[in-house]
């Protein structure tokens, strides 16, 4: 189980949280729960189905800014491999 928490000013707004709930209702395995009076999203992963730069992506695109509290697990972070330059 991965557990992230995100907090997004603005998020009290029920519309955003509509919104918010039909961009995380296609990622499968995930669970989450919205604390409408902190502007908290509290998101859990069965499985690394998404990025944290996707769930970013998904906040900013409603208006929001996230801002993800305490360590990102390394699960989320992207796969991308450091290519080297040849001299």
């Amino acid at each position: 189980m991965i557990e992230l928490e995100v907090y997004a000013a603005g998020l009290r707004d029920l519309n955003k949280i509509l919104e918010l709930d039909h961009q995380l209702e296609t990622i499968s395995g995930l669970h989450y729960k919205v604390d409408r009076n902190h502007d908290l999203v509290y998101l859990e992963l069965d499985e690394p189905t998404i990025t944290f730069r996707e769930i970013r992506a998904i906040f900013r695109k409603l208006g929001l800014d996230p801002r993800f509290i305490g360590a990102v697990p390394p699960e989320l972070r992207p796969k991308t491999k450091t290519q080297l330059l040849s001299v």
